[in-house]
C-alpha cells in the first residue's frame, strides 16, 4: 500500500471514529454534563484538530515522522470517543461482560498514547523529522517507557460497571512514576526546541516560530482563565489546541508562506499589551476603589491607561522589532554594529554582523560575477545596493530578503544605503591590500628569478672561465723559468680567457640593465635596435619628451620591445614593424606592429611568455596576437605600480 493511500486510510478512520462519537452521542442522549465530565467533547476536538494536519503531512512528506505522529495524536483520543456512547448503550442493553470489559479497555487505554506519545515525539522530532542530535534519541526512549508506563497503569472503573483487561495491581505506583517523569519529558521536549533552534539554520529557525506563534496565542486565547473572567476554561483550551497542529503543519509544508517573525513580534507586542492592559486596569481598579468612591476609580483608571498605553506600545514595539528584525529602526545602531567589523578587515565577519543587525538570512559582496564574500544561504529574493566610491562602481552588497517578505522594508533599505560607503571603502581597501600582496608575490617571484639566473651564470660560464683562467696562470708561472716559450703560450691563452670572462662580465651585466638605456635613452636606445634587425625597417614612434620613468618600467618596456622585435624577424614575413610609446597618466603604453601575416593564432613560447611575465612583475597588462593589420603586442606598465 502506498504511504498516500494508508494516510489516506487513517484518516478516514479517524474520521469514522469522529461519526461514531458524535452520532452514538446523539443517539444515546448523553447530558452536556457528562459529555464533558467523561472528555468526550475534549477527545473529540483534540482528535479533530490533529488528524487534517497529520495527513496533510503525512500524505504530502511521506518520510517525516510528524505527519504519522499528528494521525496518532488524533486517532487516539478519537478512538476513546467512540467508546464514550459504546459504553453508555452497553450498560443500559446489558451487553455481555467480556464485550463490555473490552470496550472500557479500549477507552481507557487508547487516549493516552496520543498526549503522552504522540505529541511529546511530534515536538522532539519537529521539524525535520529527526532528534536535535543523536545524544538526544535518548530522550526518545524515555517517551516511550513514560507512555507504557502511564497507559498501563489503569486501575479499576467501577463507574462504567466493569473493569479494563489491563488492570494492574501496581497501578497507583505507576500513575505516581508517571506523574513524575512526564514533566521531565516535557522540560526535557522543551529544551530540546530551544536548542534546536540555537543550533538550526534560517530555514529550521522559521519553522521553529510558527510552533511558537502558535504557542503564544494559545497563552493568550487562555489568558482569561487568569484573571478569573467568568468563562469556562475549557472551552479556551479547546479553541486553542488545534493551534499547535496548525502550526506544526504550516511550518512543515509552507513555511515561508509569510512572514513568520512578523506574525510573532505582532502577536507578542499586542499580547503583552493586552495583558498589561488588562493588569494595570484591574490593579488600578482595585487600588482606587479603596480611595476613591466605587464609581470614580473605574473612570480614573482607565484614564491612566489611556495616557501611557501610546508611550508604551511604541517603546514595546521598539523592542519587539530589535529582537525580531534587528537596528533596521536605529541606523545608527546598525553602522556602528557593522563599523567594529571593518576595523578588522574581514569582509565575512562584515557581512556576519551585517546579518546579525538586520536579522537577515543572506549577505554577500560581490564584484561582477566573482562573490567576494557571502555569509548564510542565498533566497530565492534577493536586493542589491551598488558599493561607489568617487563615483565608480566598487561592487555591489547582495542581501536575501527575509522568507515571507516579497521586499525589503524602507527601513531595512536605508540602513543599507547607509552602510554601503562604508563597505565600498572597505571594499576598496581590501583589493589595495590584495594588489599589493600580489605586487609583493611578483617582487620576491621575480627577485629570485634574477637571483637564479645569476647564480647560473656566474656558476655556468663566468666561473668556469675565471677557474681555467687560474690554472692557466699557475701553469705560466711555473713554466716562466724553465720553458718561456711555453710561459708565454700560456700568457696568451691567460689574456684570452681573461678577455672571455669580461665579455661574460659584460654580458651579466647588460642582462640586467643594458648600458645603452643609461647612454642614450629609452626611445634612442630602441631606435639603435634598428640596425641589428637587417631586412626589418624598424621606425619608434615617440613623444618628443617622455616623462621620467621608473627604472624598473623603462627596462621593462625595453625589454618587451626587444623580446617583439627579435620574434619578428626569428618567425615573421614581415618587412616593416614599427615601435609606438605613449605615456598616458599613470601608465606607459608601448606598441610593437608589424606588416606580417599570420593566418593562426600565436602559439605562446618563451619570448610571449617572457613578454607577459616583465608586463605582470609590474602589475601591468599584455595583449599578443596577429591582426588583420599584422602582429601586434601592446603592453601598459603602471607608472606608480613599480617597486
Amino acid at each position: 500500500m502506498r504511504r498516500g493511500t494508508l494516510a489516506l486510510a487513517v484518516t478516514a478512520v479517524a474520521l469514522l471514529l469522529a461519526v461514531v462519537a458524535v452520532v452514538g452521542t446523539l443517539l444515546v442522549g448523553l447530558d452536556a454534563s457528562t459529555a464533558v465530565s467523561s472528555y468526550l467533547i475534549t477527545n473529540i476536538a483534540i482528535g479533530l484538530s490533529a488528524v487534517p494536519g497529520g495527513f496533510l503531512i503525512a500524505s504530502r512528506r511521506p518520510s517525516s515522522p510528524i505527519g504519522w505522529l499528528l494521525l496518532g495524536l488524533g486517532c487516539a483520543p478519537l478512538l476513546t470517543a467512540a467508546m464514550v456512547p459504546l459504553v453508555a448503550t452497553g450498560n443500559e442493553s446489558g451487553w455481555p461482560e467480556p464485550v463490555m470489559r473490552l470496550v472500557v479497555t479500549v477507552l481507557n487505554f487508547a487516549w493516552g498514547w496520543g498526549l503522552f506519545c504522540c505529541l511529546p515525539l511530534a515536538l522532539q522530532l519537529f521539524p525535520t523529522g529527526r532528534p536535535v542530535t543523536p545524544a538526544w534519541r535518548r530522550l526518545v526512549w524515555l517517551t516511550l517507557v513514560v507512555a507504557v508506563i502511564a497507559c498501563g497503569s489503569t486501575g479499576p472503573t467501577p463507574e462504567y460497571g466493569t473493569s479494563s483487561y489491563f488492570v494492574s495491581p501496581w497501578w497507583q505506583t505507576g500513575e505516581l512514576i508517571a506523574g513524575v517523569l512526564m514533566p521531565v519529558v516535557l522540560l526535557a521536549t522543551v529544551t530540546s526546541l530551544i536548542v534546536r533552534y540555537v543550533k538550526a539554520d534560517e530555514v529550521v529557525r522559521q519553522q521553529l516560530l510558527w510552533l511558537v506563534v502558535a504557542v503564544v496565542l494559545v497563552i493568550l486565547v487562555n489568558s482569561p482563565t487568569w484573571f478569573s473572567v467568568p468563562v469556562g476554561s475549557q472551552i479556551f483550551l479547546l479553541l486553542s489546541f488545534p493551534l499547535i497542529p496548525a502550526a506544526m503543519t504550516v511550518a512543515v509544508l509552507r513555511h515561508g508562506l509569510f512572514d513568520v517573525r512578523l506574525v510573532l513580534s505582532r502577536l507578542l507586542l499586542y499580547g503583552v499589551l493586552s495583558l498589561g492592559v488588562i493588569a494595570v486596569y484591574s490593579a488600578l481598579v482595585a487600588l482606587l476603589g479603596q480611595l476613591l468612591s466605587s464609581a470614580g476609580a473605574p473612570v480614573f483608571a482607565a484614564l491612566v491607561v489611556a495616557l501611557a498605553f501610546n508611550p508604551v506600545r511604541l517603546r514595546l514595539q521598539l523592542l519587539v522589532d530589535r529582537a525580531f528584525y534587528g537596528s533596521r529602526r536605529d541606523p545608527v545602531r546598525a553602522v556602528s554594529a557593522v563599523g567594529r567589523q571593518l576595523a578588522g578587515d574581514d569582509l565575512t565577519g562584515v557581512l556576519e554582523a551585517l546579518r546579525d543587525a538586520l536579522r537577515l538570512p543572506y549577505a554577500a559582496i560581490e564584484r561582477g560575477a566573482e562573490c567576494l564574500a557571502a555569509s548564510g544561504q542565498r533566497p530565492h529574493v534577493v536586493h542589491s545596493v551598488e558599493l561607489r566610491l568617487n563615483d565608480e562602481v566598487r561592487g555591489r552588497l547582495v542581501v536575501g530578503v527575509r522568507r515571507g517578505e516579497r521586499q525589503l522594508s524602507k527601513a531595512d533599505r536605508a540602513v543599507l544605503n547607509l552602510l554601503a560607503g562604508p563597505l565600498a571603502v572597505a571594499l576598496h581597501s581590501t583589493a589595495l591590500r590584495i594588489q599589493l600582496q600580489q605586487s609583493r608575490d611578483r617582487l620576491l617571484s621575480a627577485t629570485a628569478d634574477e637571483r637564479e639566473r645569476l647564480h647560473r651564470d656566474l656558476h655556468d660560464s663566468l666561473g668556469p672561465v675565471l677557474t681555467g683562467a687560474a690554472f692557466t696562470a699557475d701553469g705560466a708561472a711555473l713554466a716562466a723559468r724553465s720553458n718561456p716559450e711555453r710561459a708565454e703560450q700560456l700568457a696568451t691563452q691567460l689574456g684570452e680567457q681573461l678577455r672571455a670572462a669580461i665579455t661574460d662580465v659584460r654580458r651579466i651585466v647588460y642582462a640586467l640593465r643594458p648600458p645603452v638605456l643609461d647612454e642614450l635613452g629609452l626611445v634612442a636606445a630602441l631606435r639603435k635596435q634598428g640596425a641589428d634587425l637587417g631586412r626589418i625597417a624598424l621606425s619608434v614612434e615617440a613623444p618628443d619628451e617622455l616623462p621620467r620613468l621608473p627604472t624598473s618600467v623603462e627596462l621593462a618596456a625595453y625589454r618587451i620591445a626587444s623580446e617583439a622585435l627579435t620574434n619578428i624577424v626569428r618567425h615573421s614575413t614581415a618587412r616593416r614593424a614599427t615601435v609606438s610609446l605613449n605615456a598616458e597618466p599613470g601608465a606607459l603604453t608601448i606598441t610593437v606592429t608589424d606588416d606580417g601575416r599570420s593566418e593562426r593564432a600565436w602559439h605562446s613560447g618563451v619570448g610571449l611568455e617572457s613578454i607577459r611575465a616583465r608586463a605582470a612583475e609590474l602589475g601591468g597588462a599584455c595583449e599578443v596576437g596577429p591582426t588583420a593589420q599584422g602582429g601586434r603586442v601592446a603592453a601598459v606598465l603602471p607608472l606608480g605600480g613599480s617597486l
